[in-house]
């Protein structure tokens, strides 16, 4: 499926501040604006199992929502009935090139965020955040991922505390609940 029919078929589902689908859905591109409704995400860190780096994503900047953001390995949207660890395996299948990640659990099952407007757009999701190990090199989509690197956790952390540095508002938040937990913690 190339990336425009994608786009315009793709659904995201609503969910409760509690994370529960209210059985509703939306189209993805057309339900991100100023006031974008609750609706189910992930997040997902990747890291090299032989080094424990860490996997960072740049979007592309030909996308529609948050071009050029750096950001953490993986994010994106359940399709209506997709389990959370499907739709994680199957955007890292398409986004990165990583049809296999090995220990995907996930770390913070609760995470909630509302970001500030980026260009007219709102992302508002209950978004659960996921580790998962890989040993193979990415091969991303080009239409998805802009530029790719891996980096050690404490560099990751510099990052984020860099002002002049575009980073996903998520990223940042996240970053505060992560620190603290396995597998970073020890990292």
């Amino acid at each position: 499926m190339d990336t425009a029919t994608e786009t315009e078929t793709e659904r995201v589902v609503f969910v409760t501040e509690d994370g529960v689908p209210t059985g509703e859905t939306g189209p993805k591109l057309a339900s991100h604006h100023e006031h974008t409704r609750l609706h189910l995400a992930f997040s997902c860190y990747v890291l090299r199992r032989s080094d424990q780096a860490l996997l960072i994503t740049q979007r592309a900047h030909e996308k529609k929502v948050w071009p050029g953001v750096w950001t953490n390995s993986v994010c994106g949207h359940p399709a209506p009935g997709e389990s959370l660890e499907d739709a994680v395996r199957r955007r890292a299948a398409y986004e990165l090139g990583l049809p296999t990640l090995s220990g995907l659990h996930c770390v913070l099952p609760k995470y909630r965020y509302r970001t500030p407007p980026f260009e007219g757009i709102v992302e508002n999701e209950f978004c659960p955040v996921f580790a998962a190990w890989t040993d193979t090199e990415p091969a991303p989509n080009p239409a998805e991922v802009g530029g790719w690197r891996w980096i050690p956790w404490g560099d990751y952390t510099e990052l984020l505390n860099d002002k002049t540095a575009n980073v996903s508002y998520w990223a940042k938040d996240q970053y505060a609940q992560l620190k603290g937990i396995e597998p970073f913690s020890s990292l």
